[in-house]
């Protein structure tokens, strides 16, 4: 392959994200544009946050990734305000006060001018471009599927709270793909040491394809429907209540997956124990 078409392969998959990650946010749109003052008040399986929660924290972290991509600086600025109001009053209250306050149209309209404001910002993005986030710095490209996963992940909360049924996309590419590079974070963030050997994904995608990570001749594999393993890696559901198979190495893993950034943080526990 040559430089130029290189470049032209890295491009594309920098605009795959950037349209992966608008028109997930459109789906979830779908189902929150509609809802009544009532919807947005519904509890979600996140304990002690509601619809109105969920939309709230897309909407603030939207508005600091596009910071972070036009601004760097002040969003520097901004982290340092984020610790300090969440040292004083509360993370939940300083990331999501001023959004429950709002009426149901103004929570709507903020969320939307929230993540417009970061499709507008992505556009500048290059290949080589890192962005500063509240873990390390990240590519471009890790950076929009990060928040993508955001939004997947924060709408399975909201479709469970409301009962809604979702399809499973290509989207959960991009998902998948953060889980399986966070896994040595997910240790990292416990202060634990990565356990020896490799561990290989090999996910049935939802079109029936297949999706691979990792050695062919990795010490474990992952193996199992797309869909489960991105509900897994993003704390939605315990590994005990999907179809995922994998030996010891790969569980062990498995119970400890983060794929975002913070500080350590616990999925839920499995269904049989709850």
């Amino acid at each position: 392959m040559t430089n130029a078409e290189s470049t032209v392969e890295e491009s594309s998959e920098l605009d795959a994200v950037r349209r992966d990650l608008v028109d997930e946010q459109n789906a979830l749109d779908e189902i929150v544009g509609v809802f009544s003052d009532d919807d947005w008040r519904r509890e979600t399986p996140s304990p002690g946050w509601s619809v109105t929660d969920q939309i709230g924290h897309l909407a603030y972290f939207d508005t600091s990734a596009a910071t972070a991509i036009t601004d760097p600086d002040a969003f520097r600025v901004g982290v340092s305000e984020l610790v300090a109001g969440a040292t004083k009053g509360g993370m939940d209250e300083f990331i999501l006060g001023p959004f429950r306050d709002l009426s149901t149209k103004e929570k709507l309209v903020t969320w939307r001018r929230a993540r417009t404001k970061l499709a507008e910002a992505a556009l500048s993005l290059r290949d080589e471009t890192r962005v500063p986030w509240y873990g390390p710095s990240m590519n471009a490209k890790s950076f929009l599927g990060a928040r993508l996963m955001e939004t997947w992940a924060h709408g399975t909360d909201v479709a469970d709270a409301l009962s809604v049924e979702r399809s499973a996309t290509d989207r959960l590419r991009h998902v998948a793909q953060l889980g399986f590079i966070t896994r040595k974070w997910s240790y990292l963030v416990r202060g634990e040491e990565l356990p020896t050997g490799d561990v290989r994904l090999e996910l049935t995608n939802p079109a029936g394809g297949l999706w691979t990570w990792g050695r062919d001749d990795a010490e474990d594999i992952v193996k199992g429907p797309a869909e489960d393993f991105c509900l897994v890696v993003t704390q939605r559901r315990h590994v005990d209540d999907t179809s995922l198979v994998t030996g010891e190495l790969g569980y062990h893993w498995l119970v400890r997956a983060q794929a975002f950034a913070g500080g350590a943080s616990d999925g839920p526990k499995p269904r049989s124990i709850q």
